[in-house]
């Protein structure tokens, strides 16, 4: 997906527009997914990178197992979007008329509710989960003193947190509301016959979140004994402390051949950039019994995969990735829809909230242009008072005609400030409050000679040629 919205900074003259927008690969095949997917150590990259194109001045990566969207503000939308997609191409190694076919193009205020819904769970697989909001946090974290997350695209993403946090505590959206990792379990127990769980014998690789989740809904489904694989065992020591009462046997990486051999459901969810089981090393492996079925389940949960498709050729043996999991969740469609539908009044009017403080944006620079204009006046013809007044005026006094001074000039400004807000608090329309600024500036010759927007794609430009 590809969205885009309007926006402008506050240094911005009169009528130059911004573009916000993202690029969501949520709905594209996991194989696309896998190589445009961004690890959280490689955004600050990413985002210096992204601000380095001609026409980009602010951008954000949000990356996770089933999502890969960018944000941009641009200074032209065209142009930008051309930018984004070949620095996607060239980044994935996909080709840029490969990636077009798959992407979706939001623009404008729906960019901004995408995002919200994002935040909120909406467009998640599983609806209402909660770790797309940790997700999204952890975007303003890592953004933070970075060249290129700017006032726009933070302030995006710190009301998107807020829509978030405001849609789980008014609603209750996330009441019976799974992860990924759940409808991982839910859905290997489809999968297996009803009467196997007790003997199953479960394999967890990898101990990160997702493992963690995975453990953490296992146990929730009755199972007491598993073995989990992982690169250290600190990490399984911990999970171990937490659910003490079952019996979480840790592996070594060197021995995970070994253990997949000995087990009947595999999960794995490991930052792994190469598979961990291709057709040849399953094909070795024990069989397993008729209790489960006589087929060896794979539940991949990674992006990158670390199963390959091919594992799926395999008489003994089924691979499933996130992409099935939509299986899990097509159920209850009707009570989904309802808890969605409570959570967009509220992802409305955040949306409208800050739609108008960034269309407010447009008027800052007259706003700022004017103050100092009537304030240098203030200033003049208050030392012309002065000085008629002589050197010996008590301190009391000065600062008596000082203060006067101050007060007129705030009551003239207050009437045009007030048409010059545009913060939603009122019915005025942003073309009222445009108008009046255009006004404003025609008649106190606010107008600059080349507009900021030139200026920076002329510096960008520049730049670039050194």
């Amino acid at each position: 997906m590809i969205a885009a919205c309007s926006s402008s900074y506050s240094e911005v003259v009169m009528g130059v527009k911004f573009s916000y927008f993202g690029i969501d690969i949520i709905r594209v095949p996991v194989e696309m997914r896998e190589k445009l997917a961004t690890p959280e150590a490689e955004w600050p990259r990413a985002i210096e990178e992204l601000c380095g194109l001609h026409h980009i001045e602010e951008a954000a990566v949000l990356s996770s197992c089933n999502r890969m969207e960018i944000y941009v503000a641009a200074l032209s939308w065209h142009r930008g979007l051309r930018e984004v997609t070949e620095w996607m191409a060239k980044t994935s190694g996909i080709p840029a008329s490969e990636l077009r076919q798959h992407l979706f193009i939001l623009r404008d205020n729906d960019a901004t509710q995408h995002l919200f819904e994002v935040s909120a769970g909406l467009d998640s697989l599983v609806l209402g989960e909660g770790q797309i909001l940790s997700q999204v946090k952890q975007v303003v974290k890592v953004g933070q003193g970075v060249p290129g997350f700017g006032r726009n695209i933070s302030d995006l993403f710190k009301r998107a947190i807020t829509v978030g946090k405001r849609v789980r505590t008014e609603t209750n959206i996330a009441s019976g509301a799974v992860s990924v990792s759940s409808a991982a379990v839910e859905l290997a127990l489809m999968k297996l016959p009803a009467s196997s769980l007790p003997t199953t014998r479960m394999l967890v690789i990898g101990a990160g979140k997702m493992g963690k989740l995975v453990i953490k809904h296992l146990v929730s489904k009755g199972c007491t004994q598993m073995v989990v694989v992982n690169r250290s065992e600190e990490r399984v020591a911990l999970i171990r402390e937490e659910f003490d009462s079952v019996d979480i046997i840790y592996k070594p990486l060197t021995e995970m051949l070994t253990c997949a051999s000995e087990a009947d459901v595999i999960f794995t969810s490991t930052a792994s950039e190469t598979l961990l089981f291709m057709k040849e090393h399953v094909e070795g492996l024990s069989p397993v019994g008729p209790d489960v079925g006589g087929l060896r389940l794979f539940i991949d949960i990674s992006v990158p995969r670390n199963v390959g498709s091919c594992v799926s050729e395999l008489d003994n043996a089924k691979v499933y990735n996130v992409d099935d999991l939509k299986e899990v969740v097509a159920a209850n469609k009707e009570d989904r829809h309802r808890k969605a539908m409570e959570a967009q009044v509220i992802i409305s009017e955040e949306s409208k909230q800050f739609e108008a403080w960034r269309d407010s944006l447009e008027t800052v620079p007259t706003i700022k242009k004017l103050r100092a204009l009537v304030e240098a006046i203030r200033v003049a013809e208050l030392e012309k008072c002065l000085g008629k007044m002589g050197d010996d005026i008590p301190k009391k006094t000065r600062r008596a005609i000082e203060d006067l001074s101050r007060g007129i000039m705030n009551k003239i400004l207050h009437g045009p400030m007030q048409h010059l807000r545009c913060d939603g608090s009122d019915s005025r329309t942003l073309g009222e409050t445009l108008e009046n600024m255009h006004a404003l500036n025609r008649m106190f010759s606010l107008e600059t000679d080349i507009s900021i927007f030139e200026q920076k794609i002329r510096a960008k430009t520049e730049q670039s040629q050194k």
